[in-house]
Formats: C-alpha cells, sequence, structure tokens
C-alpha cells in the first residue's frame, strides 16, 4: 500500500513540509518500512523506531489513535460494505468528510492531554482522560 499507493500520491505534495505520523501497530514499524518512510520522509518521520520517536499503543498520546482510527472505522463499517471497491469508496469518502473544525478539535483535546500529563508528572489518570474523551467524542459527532 505505501509502495504502489501512498509514495505515488505524494507526487503532488511537497514532502519537506509533511510529517508522517502511525499509530504503534507492529506491522507499521517493520524494519523495511521504517527505512521506506526514511527514505520518504526524512526526519519528519513520527513512528516507534523512527528519528521522532512516539510511544506504542499510547491512546492517551496519539490523535491517531485515540481518536482517528476509531472514528474513520465506525463509518466506513456503519453500511457493512461487502466488497473491496464498497470498502475503499467508503474509506476515502469518510477521509474526505473530515473537516478542519474537526481536527481543530483534536488538536485542542491533544493539547488538553498533555497538559494533564505533564500535570500528573506522567502517573495514571483514566477518570480524566476517559471523560475528556467521552465528551469530546460527542463533540465530533455533533460536527458531522
Amino acid at each position: 500500500m505505501i509502495t504502489n499507493f501512498f509514495i505515488p500520491e505524494l507526487n503532488n505534495h511537497d514532502v519537506q513540509e509533511l510529517w508522517f505520523q502511525q499509530d504503534g501497530a507492529t506491522c507499521h514499524t517493520a524494519r523495511a518500512t521504517i527505512d521506506l518512510l526514511q527514505d520518504t520522509f526524512g526526519d519528519h518521520l513520527i513512528s516507534h523506531f523512527g528519528p521522532v520517536n512516539w510511544p506504542p499503543r499510547s491512546c492517551d498520546l496519539t490523535p491517531l489513535d485515540y481518536f482517528l482510527w476509531g472514528y474513520v472505522k465506525s463509518l466506513v463499517y456503519a453500511d457493512k460494505p461487502q466488497t473491496l471497491d464498497h470498502l475503499e469508496d467508503n474509506i476515502r469518502r469518510v477521509i474526505a468528510d473530515i473537516r478542519p473544525q474537526m481536527l481543530e478539535k483534536v488538536i485542542e483535546n491533544w493539547t488538553s492531554r498533555l497538559d494533564y500529563i505533564r500535570a500528573s508528572r506522567g502517573s495514571h489518570m483514566p477518570e480524566i482522560i476517559f471523560k475528556v474523551t467521552e465528551h469530546l467524542r460527542r463533540k465530533f459527532f455533533e460536527l458531522t
């Protein structure tokens, strides 16, 4: 997917201005994958084992993990796609429908999470994180 679809799509963009961030899935951090992405993005790769290390499976820190994948998945599978073409169409549609206002809220939530983490000096905060997550999840769905 990266070689045949993603990287060719980047030809329309200045990759020097882009950052690429992965979630913590093991398949995404294989040496061959990291090498390929580093060749493409250089130091603008945020990934476990990449130049900018991101904690794997850190749902309290990673907007991709705590919001985007769940949000996209919930909408992509809502009509129970039966073919690969249908699934791909749903993925493209859902991603294209994500609005800047929603992403702004995600970033606000992310910076709030970082503030909570700093204040707690890295200790567990499930009562705060899950309340914030549920509140913002409802807000996101109001925007869509």
